[in-house]
């Protein structure tokens, strides 16, 4: 007699089925048109593919494209196997390694055949032809369970080094699974899958760059060939992504720094930004709003030391957890003569700082502290060294230097849902100020952590307590919960601000940790007069100035608020006669706290009218005999459509004076 389990519905409604009944077969009992659309099933959770058989009882939900996340995940996966596939058929001896899903897409490593060099972009339409062509196939996606002998036989047989070193490593006493597409191609993967590869759209894809990649992304190891792609449910999402994308190209932080002369970086400091006079005043503008702002909200600023012994780092936990991502330095003088080691075998080492906690916590240690004293919230614009691999250098956005708007909390255990709480409101006013929205996430225990079960318990329940009592777990701001992503000491809560083109950056955290204070033995004096544990609270709100400085360039498209304008206004001259009252018109604009400059150059004010429209600058006066002689200026706003208004300076002074005030001091 056949076995039957039964399966339960998201409606509650139950099924029994015979053993080994897939849910593609469920869902064509429930409807063709469910059989259609159906593309993988969730079974107690799990997402799986749609022909996996169901073994056991078990609830399920059958997933369509109106499970957009889901589904995405499914397609992009599929064309990235779909792309490596393609990449063997047109040259062979390609070596595979791993291709994954990315946010917007897929990628797949590739080793090039031997007789060639790497790939390029020139190779990329002749790779998505051959991908037509496979997905046209409609080939059969099937899920096979292997030994790792197998794979490694495998592999070792068709040449495929990299594939067998890993395959090598996998644990043999687990299944481990493959995909077939059709029965002529497989790839080692875990899985899920569509049914098969017609099920994908062939007009949704776009291949889009080629980039150099090392194996296991070790330097040491051999240099990949990365072919990048985008994937989407239908044609309609992809051209709506080309089209964010080529917007983004236009916003690009480091064209637009050029245009405007903001930064610029060089091999010469790998990861370090070279700031021009112009970014910053960006810099000097946002540094004095921070401060405004945690000056208003009760926090005591401070400057801690760039080096730390490495036994400091030790004692906090990062010499053992973080080690590869700092700078170490030898506690010594290095050897000045020619031959020998530069530096013995005897020294100390020291570190550049890659994170400003556990210098906060030797100054909250100065000192006997009582409950009373406590929140103390302790702040610091503080500059870090983070040894980030040359590879993942990108602009302003993941540099090597950076400074931090960095501030610790001390407070007692009755205090920490209200201090949180605190700070949800001071985040949402300084992201609003910007013109940002933003969804909040809570980051939950990563697999590698310090502290007890119980310990992240407390911890992930008062900082989710904090935003419900803010009133923030909603809908309306993306509230999710992110399994495995809280840092190794804390969970911590993100903030994902979303720009003005609809991409999303997470920027600010906050973070709960009773882990650093009990190993770096802070305490206070509790009202029964014995010691106890501070609980510590990590808090950022910029990130760092670097990346949001990069993320406001691409958000304002270099068009800033005229408070964060590096120039606010030009005077430029029709004749050199006005040359003189150009100048008076400066004189008194700075004098009123305008940042101005002059234009006198012996140029037709059209082409200084480009110039400073291509450099950003919100407001050009333009001035000639007849506004020299009236004590005026021609107004003209960048990207307005409106013509230039001729005002008297005093009017434009006070226009200019009222825009330029910051947002937290133009609040009544």
């Amino acid at each position: 007699m056949t076995q039957q389990v039964t399966i339960t519905l998201p409606d509650g409604s139950q099924r029994e089925v015979a053993r080994g009944t897939t849910p593609a077969e469920i869902a064509a009992a429930i409807g063709p048109g469910l059989a259609k659309a159906a593309l993988a099933a969730r079974v107690d959770g799990e997402l799986v593919d749609i022909t996996r058989p169901l073994e056991a009882d078990a609830q399920l939900a059958l997933v369509t494209a109106k499970d957009e996340a889901d589904a995405l995940e499914l397609v992009r996966h599929d064309y990235a196997h779909i792309l490596a596939e393609a990449v063997q058929a047109l040259f062979p001896g390609t070596q595979i390694t791993f291709g994954p899903s990315t946010d917007d897409g897929f990628y797949y490593d590739v080793a090039a055949p031997a007789d060639r060099g790497p790939f390029t972009e020139e190779d990329l339409p002749a790779i998505e032809a051959k991908m037509r062509e496979i997905i046209a196939a409609d080939k059969p996606l099937r899920r096979e369970v292997w030994t790792r002998e197998q794979l490694v036989e495998r592999w070792t047989g068709q040449g495929e080094r990299f594939k067998a070193e890993w395959a090598a490593e996998l644990p043999g006493d687990e299944d481990l699974t493959v995909y077939w597409s059709g029965s002529d191609w497989l790839d080692m993967c875990r899985g899920p899958h569509l049914a098969s590869t017609g099920k994908v759209d062939p007009q949704a894809f776009k291949l889009t760059r080629v980039s150099g990649a090392y194996w296991r992304g070790d330097q040491k190891n051999a240099m990949l060939s990365r072919i990048y792609g985008t994937g989407w449910l239908n044609k309609k999402q992809l051209d709506a992504h080309l089209l964010r994308l080529e917007e983004a190209a236009k916003r690009d932080h480091r064209k637009i720094g050029q245009e405007m002369d903001l930064f610029h970086l060089q091999q010469e400091a790998h990861g370090s930004v070279f700031w021009h006079p112009q970014g910053f005043v960006i810099w000097r503008q946002l540094e004095a709003y921070m401060r405004r702002a945690i000056d208003d909200a009760g926090y005591n600023e401070v400057k801690t030391p760039q080096v730390m012994d490495a036994r400091q780092w030790e004692q906090s936990g990062h010499w053992g957890k973080y080690r590869e991502n700092m700078f170490v330095i030898p506690d010594e003088v290095p050897n000045v003569e020619d031959e020998g080691p530069l530096v013995s075998n005897d020294a100390q080492w020291m570190a550049l700082k890659p994170m400003n906690c556990p210098a906060h916590v030797l100054i909250f240690r100065q000192g006997i502290k009582s409950y009373r004293d406590l929140p103390l919230r302790i702040y610091e614009n503080g500059c870090c060294h983070r040894n980030e691999p040359h590879g993942a250098l990108h602009g302003l956005m993941r540099v090597r230097q950076f400074t931090q708007d960095d501030a610790h909390i001390f407070c007692r255990e009755d205090q920490i849902v209200d201090e949180v709480r605190a700070f949800c409101a001071l985040a949402d006013r300084i992201y609003k100020d910007f013109g940002f929205t933003y969804s909040i996430k809570l980051a939950l225990r990563p697999e590698k952590r310090f502290g007890s079960d119980e310990m992240w318990d407390l911890a992930e329940t008062e900082l989710r307590n904090a935003v419900i009592a803010a009133g923030l777990a909603t809908d309306e701001y993306g509230w999710e919960e992110l399994p495995g992503e809280g840092a190794f000491y804390a969970p911590k809560l993100e903030w994902h601000l979303t720009d003005a083109i609809g991409r999303t950056w997470q920027v600010g955290t906050i973070q709960s940790d009773r882990v650093l204070p009990e190993r770096l033995d802070a305490s206070y004096v509790g009202e029964n007069g014995a010691r106890h544990r501070p609980v510590m609270l990590h808090r950022a709100i910029f990130g760092s100035y670097e990346r949001f400085i990069g993320i406001l360039i691409e958000h304002y498209a270099g068009k800033f608020p005229l408070w964060l304008a590096p120039v606010q206004a030009v005077v430029a001259t029709i004749v050199s006669d006005a040359d003189g009252y150009a100048s008076e018109v400066v004189e008194k604009l700075r004098a009123a706290g305008i940042r101005a400059e002059t234009d006198l150059r012996n140029e037709k004010i059209n082409y200084k009218v480009r110039e400073h429209s291509l450099g950003r600058v919100p407001n050009l006066l333009v001035v000639g005999r007849r506004e020299a002689e009236e004590g005026t200026v021609a107004l003209r706003r960048l990207g307005s459509d409106e013509h230039q208004k001729v005002l008297s300076v005093e009017e434009v002074i006070a226009q200019l004076v009222a825009e330029a005030t910051p947002p937290d001091l133009a609040k009544p």
